[in-house]
C-alpha cells in the first residue's frame, strides 16, 4: 500500500515537475523583457533604465493567477521603457536554477527593484509590500524613479518633481519651438508625474508638474480645482486644456495628438516627410480631412490597388485560391456601400464569377472585367489612388494597408446593419462571414506574409470565440488595437499619425473609463462608436472621382501601337509592394523616383482580349457577323415553312355537312 502511494506521488511530482518545466507564462509577445541566467547580470548592471523584476516560478499557482495583472502592468507602462522596464525571470527552469539561488530567491513571486547606472552587482531592493496590485505596482515604480540617487540620476529621465511657479509664469507671451504641458494637482497625486512618463518618447512637448500648494500659481492662471492642465503653445499663448474626464489616460491621450507632437525616431530610422514637401521628386499632395470620418475615397483607391495590383501577382486563380477570391468578391458585392457605379461593377464581377463554369481563371479575364473592356455603361471604379483619411506623411507609410483595415471595419458594420444582405449567398447565416472572407483574403493575396502570419495568429487564438455580427464588429476593433500596440515605436509608424488605442477620447469620451487606476473599455458604447463611425452616412465622398468614360463600342487596336490602360500609372503609397517577378507577362513594372513611384504598364500586344479569354478583335467581329447571318437565316426559314404550312392546309382541308 505504502509502495503504491509512493508510485503516485512521485508520478504527480514528475508531471508537476514536467508542467513546470514545460510551461512558461511568459512570452516573447508579452510586453516583458524575459530575462534568463545569460542576460540577467549584464542587463541589470550599469543599465540605463531602472529594472522592475518578477522572479516567480511556472508551477506556483499564485505567480499564475498573477500572470495578467503583470502582463497588463507592462503593457500599460510600455512608453516608460526609457526611465524603467519589466522584467521576468522563471526560477523554475533548469538554466535558471543557480543564478535564483544567488540572488536569494526563496519564494514566489518576489519582487525586486534596481536602480539605474548601478555598477555594484547590487541584487536589487525586495518590494514587501502586500498589496500587489497594478495601480499600487505603478505608483511603486514612480517612487523608484523619484527616489533615485540624484547624482546618478541618467541625462534622458524628465524631472518629477514639481516646477517652481516663476518657472511656469516665465512661459506667458514667450514664443518657444515646442508645446509646454503643466499639470496641476495635489502633493500626493500621481497623474502629472505618470503624463511626464507617458509622453517621454515623444517629442515637440515638454510636461512639467505642479502642485496646488503653490498659491502665486493657483492665482495667475485662475486655478479653482485640481487636478488640471495648462497649454502653453509655442506662439506664446496658454489655455486650459479641456479633457472630458479628468484621468492621467485623457491628459497623455489630448498630448500625444497635439500637432507638430510624434514619437521620436532612432537615428536609423527614415526621415520623414512633412505634408506638401517633395522626396526624390515624388510630390506629396496634401488633403485636408476630418479624422471623425471615413472617406469613399480611401475604400476605392484601396479596391483599385487590390484588384489591379495585388491580385496581379497571381497568373491565374484556381482551386482554393479561386473559391477565396469569389467569397471575397460576393462579401465585397453585396455589402460595399459605394457608389452606384461601383457596387454595379463588383456585382457584374460577382454574377460572372458565379456563372462561368471554369475551374481556373486567368487574371486577365478579372483585369478586363474591373477596367469594363466592354464598356458596359454604369460599370466603373477609378484607377487613381487618392488616400485622404489614409494618407501619409511619406508615400511608404499607411496608405494600402490603412485602406484594407477601413474596408474590413465598414463590411462588419454592414453586416451587422443589413442583416439579409447576404441571403442566398451560403454566408448568410454565418456571423463570421465577414471575418473568414478577411482571414483567408490576407493569408493568401496580401503582399505582407509576415502580416498575414500575424493576423492568422490572432484568429486561430479568439475568432472560434465570435457568436454574433456585433461580436464580429467588437473582435476586428480588438485586434486593430492589439496590432497598433505591437507596431507602436515601430519603424513603419507615420509620426504624424502615431499609434495609439483607438477611438480616442476626443472621438468617443464615453468609450473609455478607469478602474483601479486602470484604462478600461465601455464596448457597449464602443459598439454604438464604431456602427455610427464606420456606417454609410458616415461615409464622405469628398475627394472621390467623379470622371468616367463615356460607355461605347470597345476600342479597336492597331497590331503594332503600343498600348497603355486606364490603369496605366499606378502611385502607390504604402510599403507592400508585389514582387516584379510574380507579375503576369503582360505586366512591366517601372520604378521611377527612387522606387517611390511604381508605375505598371501593359505591354504592347498584337489584337485585343476580351475578359482576358483569347478572343481578339477580329474574332469579336466574326463574331457579330456569324450572329447577323444566322438571324437573317433564321427569319427566312421562318417565313419559308410559314407558307409551305398555309398552302397545305389549304389543299387538305375538307369541311364537313
Amino acid at each position: 500500500m505504502a509502495v503504491v502511494f509512493f508510485v503516485k506521488i512521485s508520478i504527480l511530482m514528475a508531471l508537476l515537475f514536467g508542467w513546470g518545466q514545460s510551461t512558461r507564462l511568459y512570452t516573447e509577445e508579452d510586453p516583458v523583457v524575459i530575462l534568463t541566467s545569460d542576460t540577467l547580470k549584464q542587463s541589470l548592471q550599469n543599465s540605463s533604465t531602472a529594472w522592475l523584476v518578477q522572479f516567480y516560478s511556472s508551477w506556483c499557482g499564485h505567480c499564475i493567477q498573477y500572470s495578467p495583472t503583470w502582463k497588463a502592468l507592462a503593457g500599460d507602462v510600455k512608453d516608460w521603457s526609457q526611465a524603467i522596464l519589466i522584467g521576468v525571470v522563471d526560477c523554475a527552469h533548469e538554466k535558471n536554477f543557480d543564478i535564483c539561488k544567488e540572488f536569494g530567491i526563496h519564494f514566489y513571486p518576489t519582487f525586486r527593484y534596481f536602480k539605474a547606472h548601478d555598477t555594484t552587482n547590487d541584487f536589487g531592493k525586495t518590494y514587501r509590500g502586500a498589496d500587489r496590485e497594478l495601480q499600487t505596482v505603478r505608483h511603486l515604480m514612480v517612487n523608484i524613479l523619484q527616489n533615485h540617487t540624484r547624482p546618478n540620476w541618467p541625462a534622458n529621465w524628465p524631472p518629477l518633481d514639481p516646477v517652481r511657479s516663476e518657472d511656469i509664469l516665465s512661459l506667458i507671451g514667450k514664443k518657444t519651438e515646442h508645446y509646454t504641458a503643466v499639470i496641476v494637482e495635489e502633493e500626493v497625486s500621481y497623474i502629472g508625474r505618470e503624463v511626464i512618463l507617458d509622453l517621454m518618447p515623444y517629442e515637440g512637448l515638454t510636461v512639467k508638474r505642479a502642485v496646488n500648494s503653490d498659491k502665486l500659481l493657483m492665482e495667475k492662471l485662475g486655478i479653482t480645482s485640481v487636478p488640471t492642465a495648462h497649454l502653453f503653445h509655442p506662439n506664446g499663448t496658454h489655455t486650459v486644456m479641456h479633457v472630458q474626464k479628468r484621468l492621467r489616460f485623457f491628459f497623455s491621450s489630448f498630448l500625444k495628438l497635439l500637432p507638430g507632437v510624434h514619437r521620436k525616431q532612432s537615428t536609423s530610422s527614415p526621415q520623414h516627410l512633412k505634408p506638401g514637401s517633395k522626396e526624390q521628386g515624388a510630390q506629396v499632395e496634401w488633403k485636408d480631412f476630418t479624422k471623425s470620418e471615413v472617406y469613399m475615397a480611401d475604400l476605392e483607391s484601396g479596391l483599385h490597388y487590390l484588384l489591379r495590383v495585388e491580385l496581379a501577382t497571381h497568373k491565374t486563380l484556381e482551386g482554393e485560391e479561386l473559391k477565396i477570391f469569389k467569397d471575397f468578391v460576393t462579401v465585397v458585392a453585396k455589402l460595399f456601400p459605394g457608389r452606384q457605379s461601383v457596387v454595379k461593377l463588383l456585382e457584374t464581377l460577382l454574377e460572372w464569377l458565379v456563372s462561368l463554369p471554369l475551374e481556373k481563371i486567368p487574371y486577365d479575364a478579372i483585369l478586363d472585367l474591373v477596367n469594363n473592356k466592354m464598356r458596359i455603361s454604369g460599370l466603373y471604379l477609378s484607377d487613381r489612388v487618392q488616400w485622404v483619411g489614409c494618407q501619409g506623411s511619406s508615400v511608404a507609410l499607411r496608405g494600402y494597408p490603412c485602406s484594407l483595415w477601413t474596408l474590413f471595419h465598414v463590411l462588419t458594420v454592414q453586416a451587422s446593419s443589413r442583416p439579409d444582405a447576404l441571403a442566398n449567398t451560403g454566408l448568410e447565416e454565418d456571423p463570421l462571414a465577414v471575418l473568414q472572407t478577411m482571414r483567408r483574403y490576407i493569408g493568401t493575396f496580401f503582399g505582407c506574409q509576415e502580416c498575414g502570419k500575424h493576423f492568422e495568429e490572432m484568429a486561430l487564438e479568439s475568432l472560434n470565440q465570435v457568436k454574433s455580427v456585433d461580436e464580429a464588429v467588437l473582435w476586428l476593433w480588438r485586434k486593430h488595437n492589439q496590432v497598433n500596440a505591437r507596431l507602436a515605436g515601430s519603424m513603419s509608424e507615420d509620426p504624424m499619425f502615431p499609434k495609439t488605442l483607438w477611438p480616442t477620447p476626443d472621438l468617443c469620451p464615453s468609450c473609455h473609463e478607469e478602474q483601479d487606476g486602470l484604462h478600461v473599455w465601455n464596448e457597449q458604447m464602443v459598439l454604438a462608436f464604431l456602427k455610427q463611425h464606420y456606417g454609410a452616412s458616415n461615409i464622405s465622398p469628398k475627394y472621390t472621382s467623379s470622371s468616367q468614360p463615356e460607355p461605347g463600342p470597345p476600342a479597336l487596336e492597331h497590331p503594332d501601337a503600343p498600348v497603355t490602360q486606364p490603369h496605366g500609372k499606378i502611385h502607390l503609397n504604402q510599403n507592400v509592394k508585389p514582387s516584379p517577378e510574380n507579375h503576369p507577362k503582360h505586366l512591366k513594372r517601372t520604378h521611377i523616383a527612387g522606387d517611390q513611384e511604381t508605375a505598371v504598364q501593359r505591354e504592347p500586344r498584337p489584337g485585343m482580349t476580351i475578359l482576358g479569354l483569347g478572343f481578339s478583335s477580329v474574332d469579336m467581329s466574326l463574331c457579330v457577323l456569324l450572329y447577323a447571318l444566322s438571324c437573317v437565316f433564321l427569319m427566312v426559314m421562318f417565313f419559308f415553312f410559314r407558307v409551305r404550312s398555309k398552302r397545305w392546309k389549304s389543299r387538305n382541308y375538307r369541311p364537313y355537312v
